[in-house]
């Protein structure tokens, strides 16, 4: 009897660390990310598995996913898309458990150019400032303007400057902007 008790207890311990794996990957999601055309997301219900679907985000996008139809993913986080679902599903099943993670970020890209050590596309899995981007791009190379730096932004077509040599020396903090999709980040 001892050992049928010992043998539940461990698997109820398996049980219990299962499902704060689950509940830990969700809360890991990016919180600020942005859902973009061309990124790939995984949509899972809970003992339904021809409801597991990977989708990619069309460029208008939306995603299609069985028994709710279109959806819009237009400015929306993973965890807003993923209460849309459920709630377009809590029609067909009771009290559905979806998760939705985002497999690849293809679409919410910056790209910096000119006179860094990596220039190219990378993507935005979080808030990410002009500093950060610079960064990732392995700075700038010793020929570069710092001084003359832009931030093109695409939405509103505008050149923002930012002067890297004042942030070096704790000056106008502020210009250190928070990039959007599609920015441009020239270092002269």
């Amino acid at each position: 009897m001892l050992h049928l008790l010992k043998i539940t207890v461990l698997v109820l311990g398996v049980v219990l660390a299962c499902f704060t794996a689950v509940a830990t990957a969700q809360e890991k999601q990016p919180s600020g990310y942005r859902l973009q055309p061309g990124d790939v997301l995984e949509v899972s219900v809970w003992k339904e598995p021809e409801l597991s679907k990977e989708l990619l985000i069309s460029p208008d996008g939306d995603i299609a996913f069985p028994l709710v139809g279109q959806i819009s993913t237009h400015n929306k986080s993973i965890g807003e898309l993923r209460q849309e679902i459920i709630d377009k599903l809590s029609a067909y099943i009771p009290e559905p458990s979806v998760n939705v993670a985002l497999l690849k970020a293809a679409g919410n890209m910056y790209y910096v150019v000119g006179k860094v050590n990596r220039p190219g596309q990378y993507a935005m899995l979080g808030p990410t400032s002009v500093l950060q981007a610079i960064s990732m791009a392995g700075g700038m190379t010793p020929y570069a303007d710092r001084n003359d730096i832009l931030v093109i932004r695409q939405d509103a077509p505008t050149a923002i400057p930012f002067r890297y040599g004042d942030m070096e020396d704790g000056k106008d903090l502020a210009q250190n902007i928070e990039l959007m999709s599609g920015d441009v980040v020239l270092v002269p």
